[in-house]
């Protein structure tokens, strides 16, 4: 007889999923008995940084990651990054211990009320098992089902006693087709509207990167002459960012959007929302006269959109149809973005340090962000050029950053990884940094230390305030937090010594973090 465990490490193993990211507790024990030396156990030090690490490295890989957290309390823990993996369309099998059967009825310490609801409605779909048996075939279910477009987080609640039951039967795992094309009349008619507009343009989103369509999105730019912008608050990097048609980002605001797009005549939006707002608008939602053609693989984002047309359905097969369609008619050249100027040399300011970063850095080297409110000087002075090379979180929570580089790291074996940090951010998931040093990884952690949550006293003014309360965070000390976790370290006060650092922190083997004390 096969015994639950060893069915389920078969599956793993067929699906690829040999990496295990946790934080083990004592109802997900007995699933290591005689764990097998191809697989690995990621440990982070707290639930929300496991699942953040789970997540980089999902998405760097393009397959599920495996995820073990323990029972309620850990699930409350991952919450946040659990939200964050839903918004990110990440496929994510998280698995979570649960209490004896037999003992189940009677509340015992550590059982999981409700444990199939706690982590709703962040998650696709979830399950506990009504036999012990049945684990193998919940877990190749939830692992069809987070890969699937819109991909996203499963859970699947696992008793303690169940791993060594016996009875369970290996599952094959099922080869499944996940692009699905959109329908064909209507992509037809977005060629034809496409060919025919005198003054296209596109905006393009994290869809781009999930699906793979980097270089087809190039070459429908190129072919239409039609300038592209990044939709606001895109998670990936969709187009390179010093291409000549490349108009810059979009910001999060119905008038901003409307204003910037006001010469189009057509909108084809590609892999994203139509539009992601993050503050009350008014007025019109596209400019007078334009006409908006969505493509997107999430049929409840495209649901949602206020006016034109929205498609459903694979992006690169989309873009592949598009560039199929008729010729496009004669156009000018859109006007070239137009360049930011220059930080001060001689100001330690996050703009500079962007800016030598960008001059200094290996162009291969692969961002991961996390500082709010630096996100506009690292749009003009920190251009993203290289395919796959810019990862961030489309919630808007935090704690995501530093974890999701170290995952990025471990799912692109042999490449830099740059996690680009604000102070406050850093501090939501600071013990992330601990499972690098572990694994000796190359990632540079450059913390933009303003000693605030400038996002919040930016935003503040939205509002009318003043300086907000709980926003001072003077007093932290970056290094010695790194050293403490076994990473070399170096601080930076002064522009002249900058460039010297920056070098030093981006030529290490291992981790090292560089605190950048900004004005």
């Amino acid at each position: 007889m096969t015994s639950v465990r060893e069915a389920t490490i078969a599956l793993l193993r067929s699906l690829g999923l040999t990496t295990i990211f946790g934080n083990p507790g004592s109802t997900e024990l007995p699933m290591f008995r005689d764990f097998p030396a191809d697989f690995r156990y990621v440990l982070g030090l707290q639930e929300s940084v496991v699942v953040a690490m789970a997540d980089g490295f999902a998405q760097s890989t393009r397959n599920a990651a495996l995820v073990n957290l323990h029972s309620s309390a850990g699930v409350g823990h991952a919450l946040g990054n659990i939200f964050t993996a839903y918004r990110n369309q990440t496929p994510l099998v998280i698995t979570a211990g649960q209490q004896a059967r037999a003992i189940m009825g009677m509340e015992p310490f550590l059982f999981a009320e409700q444990a199939t609801e706690f982590p709703k409605p962040f998650v696709k779909w979830s399950c506990e098992p009504a036999r012990a048996e049945d684990v193998p075939a919940a877990l190749a279910r939830a692992y069809q089902i987070a890969m699937h477009p819109p991909c996203g987080p499963v859970f699947v609640s696992i008793p303690v006693d169940d791993w060594d039951r016996e009875g369970a039967e290996f599952v094959e795992p099922r080869t499944t087709s996940r692009r699905v094309a959109g329908d064909p009349a209507m992509i037809g008619a977005a060629a034809r509207a496409l060919g025919a507009a005198e003054r296209p343009v596109i905006v393009a989103g994290a869809g781009i990167a999930r699906d793979d369509a980097w270089g087809e999105l190039i070459a429908l730019a190129e072919r239409h002459n039609a300038s592209v912008w990044a939709a606001p608050m895109s998670a990936r990097n969709a187009f390179p960012e010093d291409h000549r048609l490349f108009a810059g980002f979009l910001p999060a605001s119905r008038e901003g959007i409307v204003a910037r797009l006001a010469k189009n005549d057509l909108i084809l939006v590609l892999g994203a929302p139509a539009f992601t707002y993050h503050t009350e608008g008014s007025g019109p939602f596209l400019p007078p006269g334009s006409a908006l053609i969505q493509i997107v693989d999430n049929p409840g984002t495209a649901s949602w959109t206020p006016s034109g047309t929205a498609i459903t359905g694979n992006v690169k097969l989309a873009i592949e149809s598009l560039l199929a369609g008729p010729a496009p008619i004669a156009r000018a050249a859109p006007e070239p973005r137009r360049p930011a100027e220059a930080p001060a040399p001689d100001r330690l300011t996050d703009r500079l340090v962007l800016a030598r970063l960008a001059a200094l850095r290996d162009p291969a080297a692969i961002i991961v962000e996390e500082a709010p409110s630096s996100r506009p000087p690292m749009q003009d002075h920190l251009p993203i050029v290289r395919h796959n090379g810019f990862y961030t979180c489309a919630s808007g929570g935090l704690g995501h950053g530093l974890p999701a580089a170290v995952g990025v790291a471990l799912g692109r074996p042999g490449e830099r990884v740059i996690a680009l940090l604000g102070d406050g951010s850093a501090m939501y998931a600071i013990q992330g940094m601990w499972t690098a040093a572990q694994l000796k990884l190359p990632i540079t952690f450059l913390i933009l230390n303003n000693q605030r949550y400038q996002a919040l006293v930016d935003f503040g003014e939205h509002f009318g305030l003043g300086r907000p309360e709980g926003t001072d965070l003077s007093g932290l000390d970056f290094c010695s937090l790194a050293a403490g976790q076994g990473i070399k370290a170096l601080r930076v006060r002064e522009a002249d010594k900058l460039d010297a650092a920056l070098r030093t922190a981006l030529a290490s083997d291992g981790p090292f973090l560089l605190e950048a004390i900004i004005e």
